[in-house]
């Protein structure tokens, strides 16, 4: 047996060696189990399932700057060899992520926070220096992906979220989580690269002061993971203005480019906050103008809402709320499809009538799986279809067995509320925006944003929103940040 032992260890050691890859970025040989090949197809095939969950953000002048910045550095990167995907998302979520292969993604809520190009550009090579580096690859290798947040703030029971298809291997790619050492690299790089093109790469650090002051007036959720995997944004913050300085030497940047009124000039009336028009939640009601539908939502419960589906889970993440299109050309069609392709035995299947509406209600389990060696209690879903304008809407609550008396009440009240939304003021509900004002006199960020009706409520979140302080000096000419409808 010893000998056994010591020939498999072998057989492995060896298999392991074959594995390494040499990192662009180091020169070091490090472990890998992909092919650059089967790395750039993880990439590809994750993309349309992103796109398909968020949605691209409708600007083309928005779409042509990142795609133009992103491809500046991609020249001067340690990887320009690979084909490069620069794309903004039509998400207000506060984020920004790479995934292998070398797709980088930037929401319209980050966009709408940067106050200058520098900081973009920081960010932008800090995501691009994750694909040069190779850090998803790694985090793929550790599989490290052990619970999943598909919801902002909550993390869902893993069998609950696999039932759902969010753990695809495309948004699985979503939740990789880099470590201290990596988010350390890729600041190294988005320095060296936004330097390398250009930018003031201090900049980048005084948006991570903007990104803590977000952290802490919100919670702290759905935060871009170079934020989070930190916990001290100060001494980040100190090392990224030395890097910043070192560099600027070095390259001998005497007008390093910030770009502060180009870029606040770039993003004048970008939406800010949730669009209406894709459906927007008020006072525990979902009101989606477009489709002109409402239903009513659990109060407290954390809430995503994108161009698929409409997500609802209570902070214990043991029970999740569902509405989207179901495929089907009738009601009993549909009904089959779910029991079929969610691999679920019907407990019970009626057809009801839900505000003048034809409907079916269906309660079912999800089916055990023979060849698990552990078998775990079911998953138990309430279902409601509903047939409306051409559509057929799936209203599904699921939770485990035992827990399902806790939620049914607040599966059944969303899918017996659901209704014809006829009210012309939610019809008609506006998108916020961010408006660029130029400040005309000697004044603080707080007086002129009172000068623009701002209320004192919302005082903070535009204060963070500008990456000022509302005692900050402004001088004429200044640019500002407001929201209006």
């Amino acid at each position: 047996m010893k000998n056994a032992s010591l020939i498999f260890f072998v057989f492995a050691s060896f298999q392991l060696l074959q594995s390494c890859a040499r990192n662009p970025v180091t020169g070091k040989k490090q472990v890998v189990l992909m092919s650059e090949a089967q790395e750039i197809a993880m990439g590809q095939e994750a993309d349309p399932q992103i796109v398909a969950q968020f949605g691209l953000y409708p600007d083309s002048a928005l779409q042509r700057f990142i795609r133009q910045k992103g491809q500046e550095m991609v020249a001067i990167s340690h990887r320009p060899n690979i084909k490069y995907e620069f794309k903004i998302l039509d998400s207000d979520v506060l984020n920004a992520f790479a995934t292998p292969g070398g797709y980088v993604y930037f929401t319209r809520g980050i966009m709408a926070h940067f106050n200058d190009e520098a900081q973009f550009a920081g960010v932008l090579g800090h995501e691009t220096g994750h694909i040069t580096a190779r850090h998803s690859v790694a985090q793929q290798r550790n599989a490290i992906l052990g619970q999943i947040g598909i919801i902002a703030g909550v993390v869902i029971e893993p069998r609950l979220a696999q039932f759902a298809e969010t753990a695809s291997q495309g948004l699985q790619l979503l939740f990789l989580k880099y470590g201290r050492d990596d988010e350390k690299q890729a600041d190294e790089l988005g320095v060296e690269y936004s330097s390398k093109v250009g930018y003031d790469a201090k900049q980048m650090a005084d948006f991570f002061l903007t990104l803590k002051r977000q952290s802490e007036s919100s919670g702290a959720e759905a935060l871009p993971e170079f934020l989070s995997t930190h916990p001290d944004p100060g001494n980040r913050y100190t090392k990224v203005n030395q890097m910043a300085a070192e560099w600027k030497s070095k390259l001998n940047l005497t007008k390093a480019i910030i770009n502060r009124n180009s870029y606040l000039q770039r993003i004048d009336g970008i939406v800010y906050g949730e669009d209406p028009r894709q459906g927007f939640l008020e006072n525990s009601v979902f009101y989606h103008p477009e489709l002109k539908f409402q239903f009513p939502t659990p109060r407290g419960w954390n809430y995503q809402n994108t161009p698929q589906r409409v997500q609802m889970a209570p902070k214990d993440g043991k029970a999740l709320l569902m509405l989207m299109t179901a495929p089907g050309k009738s009601l009993q069609e549909a009904a089959t499809n779910l029991l079929q392709q969610n691999n679920l035995t019907a407990l019970q299947s009626d057809q009801i009538t839900i505000n003048g509406l034809p409907a079916v209600m269906i309660v079912a389990d999800s089916k055990q799986d023979p060849q698990s060696q552990q078998q775990q209690q079911p998953i138990r879903t309430l279902s409601y279809l509903i047939q409306y304008n051409n559509l057929i809407y799936l209203i599904l609550g699921l939770s485990t067995q035992q827990d399902f008396s806790t939620y049914a009440p607040y599966f059944t009240s969303a899918g017996e509320g659901f209704s014809i939304l006829t009210d012309q003021r939610k019809i008609n509900k506006k998108p916020q925006r961010v408006q660029i004002k130029t400040v005309n006199t000697n004044t603080t960020l707080e007086q002129a944003l009172k000068n623009y009706a701002v209320t004192a409520a919302r005082m903070n979140e535009l204060a963070i929103l500008n990456g000022m302080k509302l005692t900050d000096k402004l001088t004429p000419g200044t640019m500002i940040k407001v929201i209006s409808e």
